[in-house]
């Protein structure tokens, strides 16, 4: 059986102004990292999506027809740079689901503020980025959320939790009223429990099914945005 592989963008996208030039940055985890106009191009083609690579690239494709972008690196070339660099993460399995978990395992799940005036200034951002006006205006949209759902965005607002932390806290029973630290506590309070083996013990977990398809879910409404941590 062919291995599935999935890819999405990390971070979110700010206009950077210096001196009269206006130039694109992705900020994540309080770093700022610059990208080339076709780098730029494939992290926009990858936002809010979990996608193969097929069909990255007919993305990108679409968002490139027409434009100019020198250097002009091959598509396979690009895409791994920016994996390489930390700005788009992949995941692989067996299933869709096993590659569903490789890919948001890891990751830090970030709630976007419900406050219009923020939804404006992110609304104008996503179309400065090449977004489609009709995906971007989904923003405003009053989003209907599972029981999962809820709890992924009320956790995750308390202080940063990847995909995998949040399976645990599901499994224990962690309540949604916890603070940070008492999250923590928590969530590492036994004796094996790592957050280097985190991702793999909580793959066979019960919840792990419905949390990894709530943060999936969230992220494609965008809900949230996805991130890693920086050294």
């Amino acid at each position: 059986m062919a291995e599935k592989t999935l890819y999405t963008a990390l971070g979110h996208f700010r206009c950077r102004h210096d001196k009269g030039r206006r130039y694109p940055v992705i900020l994540m985890d309080h770093h700022e990292f610059g990208m080339d106009p076709q780098e730029m191009t494939l992290w926009t083609a990858l936002c809010w999506r979990l996608t193969e690579r097929q069909r990255a690239e007919d993305f990108y494709e679409q968002l490139s027809n027409g434009m100019e972008l020198f250097p002009r690196r091959s598509f396979s070339d690009c895409l791994d740079r920016l994996v390489t660099r930390g700005l788009v993460a992949k995941g692989s399995g067996a299933t869709d689901f096993d590659a569903l978990y490789d890919l948001l395992g890891g990751l830090y799940v970030v709630p976007i503020s419900s406050s219009f005036p923020l939804k404006v200034v992110t609304f104008l951002k996503l179309l400065r980025s090449g977004i489609a006006p009709a995906l971007a205006a989904t923003l405003f949209r009053r989003d209907q959320r599972t029981e999962p759902e809820r709890c992924v965005m009320v956790l995750s607002g308390h202080t940063p939790l990847s995909t995998a932390e949040l399976v645990r806290c599901a499994e224990c029973g962690v309540p949604d009223t916890a603070s940070g630290p008492q999250m923590l506590d928590l969530l590492y309070g036994d004796q094996e429990t790592t957050s280097d083996n985190i991702v793999s013990e909580m793959r066979t977990a019960a919840c792990c099914r419905p949390v990894t398809a709530a943060v999936a879910n969230l992220y494609l409404r965008k809900q949230i945005i996805l991130e890693r941590a920086c050294a």
